[in-house]
């Protein structure tokens, strides 16, 4: 019976029926065994009852797997005892509806980061489908003040909560009107084996910022309790409450959830931020004074205690650092420029790095690259034969085809709308979807028809927060306006990264 038991720990779930005929099947197959008189049916089931308990050998299958991972001795843990000595990092699910563009109503996932020594949530982002990108992103607002937005009330400004606002305004300006969130510089951060954490580009930002990744042991939720808990905590006391919530399962979902009102992934993300700040000033359970067991902190008094004892030191995060925190590629630099995905890039200022040695032996003479996947209109190489080392920004070479930025999602919808078409069709493919899905549902049919919203919607939800350039050139204005006098050509007003990017007004 324990051996079939044990076998339920990896299958599906199965009845306590299924168990007690495979532990009599292991029986009739042992040849030491022989004419054994089999208990009876209750007999047995009462025997499955004791030696089952604690095992979950019919109940949820995560929770069986969770069980049965766990280490056989008692529970350790590492202290924290300064603010982001010890961080956790997870991506979930968010159970709420969002409204991209043309109406579609999508789930969202979210992808937090929270500090064991204070519980305060650094950061929190949205996104339809996460990316490396937004991992590091987490890193760059972890280490960025909260600015105060337009309609928040005034009580969640860190000069009327209970941080040092004065002492810490004379070490770091930014935090002048800075909401009562935290600045909280990673030293360990504890993540699983998803995708989005084990990936080149995620590593990469955390060398880059002196950060030190610890994975946990596979299938061990349980080494990153903090976060896995902060994340329920967030369904229970935000998700819940917003318009669309959908419950965490199929049988507690309510009906016409897509017919009612919800919010757009933007307007989501300003409410979650706002709620941060609340969760900041709320009591928390795990962070009581050991002389009076009965009274907790807050997040934000036990970051203040701590900086009494840890201190303070701001970390400046500039244009060029956003850069670094994108993902990385090493590609040559050919006669035409640059190559990726299927795009061509090309700018004057590569003529004199066209097949030339990056000077860098580990990558076989190879250039860095860098680039957006949220935005595929430009890419960034290093140059590391110059003195200091510098950015050039490389615009793609059919720019002038599309109206607005968009990402890796929408380009790769397009190619496969034009198998093997040219880079010019494909650019064409890619303007004339999000063009047709913006003129409405009327011209879009069959299932085909709805993956192209959905993919356009999801491009222009992560790209909402980007200025919309403008693809007038002075050839389509020669065409529009052929018999009237010349306009003037209005230059692009593209999204620059090095002009401190992180700056909310």
């Amino acid at each position: 019976m324990r051996q079939a038991i044990g076998e339920t720990a990896e299958a599906s779930s199965k009845t306590i029926g299924f168990v007690v005929w495979r532990a009599t099947q292991i029986l009739a197959a042992r040849e030491d065994v022989k004419d054994i008189e089999v208990p009876s049916q209750r007999t047995l089931y009462r025997l499955f009852d004791k030696l089952a308990v604690g095992t979950h050998a019919t109940g949820s299958a995560t929770t069986r797997r969770s069980a049965n991972a766990r280490p056989a001795g008692p529970f350790g843990e590492v202290p924290a005892c300064a603010p982001g000595e010890w961080m956790q990092i997870d991506s979930t699910p968010l159970d709420v509806l969002v409204r991209l563009d043309e109406g579609i109503a999508e789930k969202v996932e979210l992808t937090a980061m929270i500090d064991l020594a204070t519980r305060s949530l650094t950061a929190a982002v949205l996104r339809p489908t996460t990316k490396a990108a937004d991992a590091s992103a987490l890193l760059a607002r972890s280490i960025t003040p909260e600015m105060m937005r337009p309609g928040w009330s005034d009580a969640l400004r860190m000069s009327r909560s209970v941080l040092p606002h004065r002492r810490l305004m004379s070490l770091d300006e930014r935090l002048e009107h800075a909401a009562a969130r935290p600045v909280i510089v990673p030293d360990t951060i504890v993540c699983d084996h998803g995708k989005v954490f084990i990936s080149n580009n995620f590593r990469a930002s955390c060398r880059y910022l002196g950060i030190s990744l610890q994975p946990t042991h596979k299938a061990s939720p349980f080494e990153k309790g903090a976060i896995e808990k902060t994340l329920g905590s967030v369904a229970t006391l935000f998700a819940q409450f917003v318009a669309g919530y959908t419950g965490r399962s199929v049988d507690r979902r309510g009906r016409g959830l897509e017919d009612g009102p919800l919010w757009s992934l933007p307007e989501l993300q300003g409410l979650l931020d706002e709620w941060i700040v609340i969760w900041q000033n709320r009591p928390h359970d795990a962070l009581r004074d050991p002389d009076s067991p009965k009274r907790a902190f807050t997040p934000n008094e036990k970051y203040a205690t701590l900086l009494e004892s840890c201190g303070y030191v701001p970390a400046p995060f500039s244009g060029e650092d956003y850069v670094e925190l994108l993902p990385e590629r090493w590609q040559a630099i050919n006669a035409y420029g640059i190559r990726i995905n299927h795009g061509t890039y090309d700018d004057v200022e590569l003529t004199p790095l066209r097949r030339q040695h990056s000077g860098v032996t580990e990558k076989k003479g190879l250039w860095e690259i860098h680039y957006d996947p949220y935005d595929v209109s430009r890419v960034w190489v290093r140059d590391r034969r110059s003195e200091p080392a510098r950015w050039i920004t490389v615009f793609w070479k059919h720019l002038h085809r599309v109206g607005v930025p968009f990402g890796e999602m929408a380009w790769d919808h397009a190619r496969e709308q034009v198998p093997g078409g040219t880079e010019e069709q494909i650019a064409d493919a890619a303007a004339d979807l999000l063009r047709r899905t913006h003129d409405g549902p009327a011209q879009l049919k069959g299932r085909a028809a709805k993956r192209s919203r959905r993919v356009a919607a999801r491009t222009r939800a992560t790209a909402s927060d980007r200025p919309v350039p403008d693809p007038t050139t002075a050839e389509a204005v020669q065409d529009d306006q052929a018999d009237t006098e010349s306009a003037k050509v209005i230059p692009l007003g593209l999204f620059d990264p090095l002009a401190n990017p992180w700056r909310r007004p």
